[in-house]
């Protein structure tokens, strides 16, 4: 029986599954101690691998940031403080008893989508995680491209017309900041208030979705990219999707690309890690 133990760790949740025979057998998470530094995050892994540690099967962790060989750099430290050059593979081997497979939360799901969702059949594909933070995972001439430099797709860190990151503008920490300068009390009520029709609350969202569509639009003359599918808990949030699609839509024919939901929703990452952590 073909088992695998995956973790997908994002700068809100951590997750685990236990795979068997491609299917989810066993799930859990807990809360990303994100502003605690890598040892609380380490510690926190531990805690879910405890449920598992008995099953013989090959681990895959899936985590947010920059991964160069088997190290963790986190480039925003509003979403992972304290993160440089962290050999994250390393201790998770240690702690574990048995080796480890990391790679990028974002190209995990990436490689999960393409295999099992929206992304299955096409040649050049990409997904667009919106959370915490932005990121995502390119799938080229049908295969996950992976840097050696761990800048595989990192979209988030992107320059805008302003000099700030498309993470700056767009992601859920962004939202969240800007829901605070202007006396919403999150990033959901920003959001709740702008489709409700508040106007200043619609600005300050939408600002956020047209700079993602424009680098969208980059990358589909770029890359030729056939497909965009759209996850994270900002992204997947009902009316995000339309917003966007409406972005794209005014750029000429050569810009736009399809965009779609993610069809694995928040799964995407661990169905990615599965079969990541069964090929290794």
């Amino acid at each position: 029986m073909h088992k695998s133990i995956v973790f997908d760790i994002g700068g809100t949740q951590s997750r685990i599954a236990l795979f068997e025979e491609g299917q989810i057998v066993m799930r859990d998470q807990l809360a990303t101690p994100s502003q605690a530094g890598p040892d609380a995050l380490l510690a926190s892994a531990a805690q879910l691998f405890a449920q598992v540690e008995h099953v013989q099967a090959p681990v895959c962790v899936a985590v947010t940031g920059q991964v160069v060989d088997g190290c963790v750099t986190a480039h925003n430290p509003a979403i992972m403080a304290d993160w440089h050059s962290y050999p994250l593979q390393q201790k998770l081997a240690e702690k574990f008893g048995r080796p480890v497979r990391l790679i990028n939360d974002a190209r995990a799901a990436a490689w999960g989508e393409y295999l099992y969702g929206s992304g299955a059949g096409l040649a050049e594909f990409l997904f667009l995680t919106v959370s915490t933070g932005v990121g995502a995972g390119l799938i080229l001439n049908r295969r996950l491209h992976l840097a050696a430099n761990g800048f595989d797709a990192e979209i988030g860190e992107m320059k805008c017309h302003d000099g700030k990151t498309l993470e700056d503008h767009a992601s859920g920490t962004a939202l969240g900041q800007l829901a605070l300068q202007y006396r919403y009390s999150n990033a959901r009520m920003l959001c709740d208030a702008a489709d409700q029709g508040d106007t200043q609350a619609d600005t300050l969202y939408q600002n956020g979705i047209r700079e993602i569509a424009k680098k969208l639009a980059d990358l589909a003359v770029m890359l030729g990219i056939q497909r965009v599918a759209v996850g994270g808990g900002v992204g997947l949030r009902p009316g995000y999707l339309e917003r966007l699609q409406r972005e794209m839509n005014l750029f000429p024919k050569i810009y736009r690309i399809e965009v779609v939901a993610a069809q694995l929703g928040h799964d995407a990452g661990l169905y990615g890690a599965a079969d990541l952590a069964r090929s290794e």
